[in-house]
């Protein structure tokens, strides 16, 4: 009995996806609207991140080695923050025998649906890893009730 392996399912998925664009629509798959790379536009990549929070803030990292710090773009626009970049290929030292690296641009778009402190947002960079620190509104803030005895 053969075992199938991931990308060889992956594979024969897409090959079938393929098949029934066809049959249905009369046109071929289009891979760069499925999430693929028609040659043609540069595709932009999603961050992946982590995301933490504290009593005061919401604290996020992203993994962005070779990328100079200059080089990210980040914005708060209404409730929403970006961070832009891109990840550039390395010069070539000699035949390329494998590219398994992703190089191109990179967006993430995160959307507070609590109050936050734009002016107080703080981004730090450090061996390749992007901290950024977003505080929360002195609104949403926890505070802390003393009891008074009589």
């Amino acid at each position: 009995m053969k075992t199938t392996t991931y990308n060889e399912m992956v594979r024969e998925f897409v090959n079938m996806a393929d098949v029934m664009n066809r049959v249905s629509s009369g046109r071929p798959y289009d891979y760069a609207r499925n999430g693929g790379s028609d040659g043609q536009q540069e595709r932009v990549a999603r961050l992946p991140l982590d995301a933490f929070v504290t009593e005061d803030a919401f604290v996020l990292t992203a993994n962005v080695p070779g990328v100079k710090p200059e080089d990210v773009e980040i914005t708060f626009d209404g409730e929403e923050l970006t961070i832009r970049g891109k990840f550039l290929p390395q010069p070539e030292t000699g035949e390329l025998l494998k590219s398994e690296l992703f190089h191109g641009a990179f967006e993430r778009r995160l959307t507070f649906k609590v109050p936050v402190n734009p002016d107080a947002i703080e981004a730090a960079y450090e061996h390749g890893v992007l901290t950024l620190r977003v505080p929360k509104a002195e609104v949403v803030k926890p505070k802390q009730i003393k009891v008074q005895v009589k």
